[in-house]
């Protein structure tokens, strides 16, 4: 995402690593829930393929017993998850950004973003729709909002031309912003109020227009200073919910503040009261107010109201604006703050939906638990992307936003592990094929008695186990764990190799 403003900028190879060092746990979240999904499915499809599981249970060790011990790792590691998701990915966050913007300094092209406004130096804000070069230095369709130093509070300065240049001689502390076929428009600020009503302004062409940039301090800036900058992604929990509370407070008081307002636009307040009012009598019938008053007063007050209507829904629709986008910041950080919960969860139920598949699909290594995982995860975060990004808009409530994929994937892992530990695959078609003929026929009609149905891991079971195991299964199913099935297909299999069961 970044390495191509880094990449041909005459960077320290060092400064480039760091960066990538800093950005690189930012990664974690979405590596992390994948790896573990993958590496639970591929190994313990690598014991059932090679039939571990079934020599465990024959020993007595059932697969609760042997997923034990990788419960437990699983546990710390959801653990260390969320500390790392707490502490050290908002660290990261913060050390990446503030390096980034560094950087920027040290290279002035790299700040300039195409397609938006980015500022340059304290006084001037640029936008372009197009940068080329070796360095980026040629910028196309360039706008320039100017400050100036003795208004700061306003942009009166406005340029914009076709083309320019970032040029600077080795050595000198001045950058030069060559601009090329444009116009220059300034909003003359006079003292005298009566002069400034009437918004005097001056226009001027021309063919190129150099403004100078000084890098004396950016000359002398450390890479590694700490600069006061903030995002949702550099919070820890405690931190967020003080960020939350605040900007909650601030949205519901800008929000009161507006209505305020309008009321008091509305001249509501002015009204007089009714019970004071003297009935107004005159010679011709009035049906409305405007009809005491002359056609000139008339077409005067109509006009006024027309332009505050217009002028209170221009405001209605700016601040709605305004609103939009203070709510998607709000719902950002609730999101943040349910995320670090949801990472350390996520990896427990997908190791849940993993060890349990890899158990039932007996297959192990890069081939088919590869696929089956990368879909599971694929189908997993997908969910969770659209999720949020409806969450940023106010569809739908960021604490649903954030555990929805994690919540959908709880009941699959439950089912799973179910599936597995009771020796049951994920769709046993001969089970339900036997099961079906079990009810077209009468069991007294079956001349060797009822149908034998026994799961995949059973039948694998049966068809590993030597003559005196054989035996040993058919003489002590019960105390063995097995089922009555077992126990005659034992005892059939028995007969089949020409040994006499009892």
């Amino acid at each position: 995402m970044y390495i191509s403003e880094l990449a041909g900028k005459d960077l320290d190879v060092w400064i480039i690593l760091k960066f990538l060092w800093y950005v690189s746990p930012r990664l974690i979240p979405l590596v992390l829930p994948l790896t573990i999904l993958v590496t639970s499915l591929m190994v313990f499809g690598n014991f059932s393929e090679k039939y571990e599981f079934a020599a465990m249970k024959s020993t007595g060790i059932s697969l609760q017993r042997a997923m034990r011990s990788l419960m437990v790792f699983i546990l710390l590691l959801a653990v260390t998850a969320f500390f790392f998701a707490n502490n050290v990915i908002p660290y990261s966050e913060y050390k990446w950004q503030n390096l980034r913007r560094n950087i920027s300094q040290f290279k002035p092209s790299m700040v300039i973003a195409e397609g938006q406004f980015s500022q340059v130096g304290d006084n001037i804000n640029i936008k372009v729709s197009e940068k080329s070069g070796d360095n980026d230095q040629f910028l196309h369709d360039v706008i320039i909002h100017k400050k100036n130093p003795k208004r700061p509070n306003g942009n009166f300065t406005v340029i914009v031309a076709d083309n320019g240049e970032l040029a600077s001689e080795e050595g000198s502390n001045t950058l030069s912003l060559i601009l090329n076929d444009g116009n220059y428009y300034e909003d003359v600020q006079v003292d005298n109020s009566q002069k400034q009503r009437r918004r005097p302004f001056a226009k001027s062409a021309f063919k190129q227009n150099i403004i100078n940039i000084d890098l004396t301090e950016i000359n002398d800036k450390d890479v590694d200073k700490q600069n006061n900058i903030s995002s949702h992604n550099m919070y820890k929990i405690s931190e967020l919910f003080v960020e939350i509370d605040t900007l909650s407070r601030s949205y519901t008081r800008d929000i009161h503040q507006f209505a305020d307002n309008m009321y008091t636009r509305s001249g509501a307040l002015k009204l007089p009261d009714t019970e004071n009012t003297v009935p107004l009598t005159t010679e011709k019938p009035v049906t409305m107010v405007t009809d005491i008053l002359s056609k000139r007063r008339q077409t005067e007050i109509i006009n006024t109201a027309l332009n505050s209507v217009r002028g209170t829904l221009q405001s209605v629709k700016n601040k709605k604006q305004e609103f939009k986008e203070t709510t998607k910041r709000l719902n950002k950080h609730e999101i943040a703050l349910h995320e670090k919960y949801a990472l350390a969860v996520a990896c427990i139920i997908l190791f849940f939906v993993g060890a349990p598949l890899g158990a039932i699909i007996r297959k192990g290594g890069m081939g088919l638990p590869m696929v089956v995982a990368v879909l599971l995860f694929l189908t997993y975060h997908f969910i969770g992307i659209f999720a949020k990004n409806s969450a940023e808009d106010g569809t739908l409530h960021p604490f649903i936003a954030s555990w929805l994929s994690t919540v959908i994937m709880l009941p699959l892992g439950i089912w799973l592990t179910y599936r597995a530990t009771t020796d049951q695959g994920v769709f046993d078609f001969d089970s339900f094929i036997q099961r079906l003929n079990f009810w077209k026929k009468k069991v007294e009609d079956e001349p060797e008695g009822p149908p034998i149905i026994l799961t995949q891991q059973e039948k694998a079971l049966i068809m590993s186990r030597d003559t005196s195991q054989l035996r040993e299964i058919a003489k002590n199913y019960q105390s063995l764990g097995y089922s009555e099935d077992m126990h005659r297909a034992a005892l059939r299999e028995l007969k089949k190799k020409g040994y006499d069961p009892a």
